[in-house]
């Protein structure tokens, strides 16, 4: 939606990634980008990918959508974890609904059918062969892992974590037949940059410490560890020399 808001709406597949000279010489034209105009015009922005048609709305109507996406991304947000609320399937339908009716302010006559907006608001996008896709596991081939360990459904919470109500764990979603997700970094990447940055100080001390090998000091008086000795010795100072 935010390449909505950007570059308009989806060009046809048999366009896509065309040049306009491209367009022109395949005689290929675009029937739904004729009918599917912004409310209150469009601004042209081309879209360097050449996915989009490049009829962007106008400021305002780019305004109601990128608010209504930032509404739909803090219903869905892990800060809801933070302020103790729990993200239920009918909150997740209402941010889709919040930005289904943004749509169809701005694009009152709806998108193109091939536009992955509507067919994602349809449930009828086909992620197989492309990267979104890896991030979809269907519930029946999904498991529960949290300290390399499966939390069973013949189970309950409480066999593997205690009954404390308060207790906090932080479990990964595994396609089945996978094997136990990847272990949490103990530190943070920004953590590990702050540790790297003061171990390469640390090195660069160590270094000049190393050139800086002038033994000249030790000639000092200050630097002579009998000179104590020989003080209450009264033998400071002598010089042998021939008669």
């Amino acid at each position: 939606m935010e390449e909505l808001a950007e570059h308009g709406i989806f060009l046809p597949p048999n366009m896509q990634g065309l040049t306009d000279d491209q367009i022109e010489e395949l005689k290929l034209r675009d029937e739904w980008g004729e009918k599917c105009v912004p409310s209150g015009g469009s601004v042209f922005k081309k879209d360097d990918i050449g996915r989009r048609n490049g009829q962007a709305p106008n400021e305002k109507m780019k305004e109601v959508l990128k608010k209504t996406i930032e509404e739909a991304r803090a219903i869905i947000s892990k800060k809801q974890v933070e302020a103790g609320v729990c993200v239920t399937m009918e909150m997740v339908k209402d941010a889709l609904d919040q930005l289904r009716g943004a749509v169809m302010i701005v694009y009152p006559m709806g998108l193109p059918p091939y536009d992955p907006i509507r067919m994602e608001f349809e449930n009828k996008e086909d992620l197989s062969g492309t990267q979104a896709g890896l991030n979809v596991i269907e519930e029946s081939e999904a498991q529960l892992w949290w300290a390399a360990k499966e939390l069973r459904r013949t189970k309950k919470l409480s066999d593997y974590v205690g009954k404390n109500e308060k207790t906090k764990i932080i479990a990964k979603i595994q396609q089945r037949g996978q094997g136990a997700p990847a272990r949490e970094p103990i530190i943070s990447s920004a953590e590990q940059k702050q540790l790297m940055l003061y171990y390469h100080r640390r090195q660069e001390e160590l270094k000049k410490l190393e050139e800086n090998d002038d033994d000249s000091c030790l000639n000092s008086p200050w630097a002579d560890n009998t000179a104590l000795k020989r003080h209450f010795h009264g033998v400071k100072d002598i010089k042998w020399r021939p008669r």
